[in-house]
């Protein structure tokens, strides 16, 4: 993915947050996928491996896309937070946009 559209898909993942349509955190993240809330998952390219390991497995296990982009830091930047590993879209239309953006594993 370029540098721009990976600007692009931060900037709408800010947008979603401030429209409420975001959980952030790896607990966070978890729940919302167990609640069935949890439209797309996008985990931080540098996430620790465990922390990856929690969200994952569980996300497939859900039917729940996801996909990596950014690092902890920009994730964190972009929802006003630090350092995120995971993040959650809960509404299906800014998920529907963030996978044309960036795509999907």
């Amino acid at each position: 993915m370029g540098t721009s559209r990976k600007a692009e898909a931060l900037a709408l993942l800010g947008i979603a947050r401030r429209a409420g349509a975001v959980v952030k955190g790896t607990d966070a993240t978890r729940r919302g996928i167990r609640k069935g809330l949890v439209r797309l998952m996008i985990v931080a390219e540098d996430g620790a491996e465990g922390q990856v390991r929690k969200v994952v497995p569980l996300a497939r296990a859900q039917g729940v896309s996801w996909t990596k982009c950014g690092t902890r830091d920009e994730l964190g930047a972009a929802l006003g937070d630090g350092p995120l590993t995971a993040v959650g879209v809960t509404v299906a239309s800014f998920a529907k946009q963030l996978k044309q953006l960036i795509g999907r594993d």
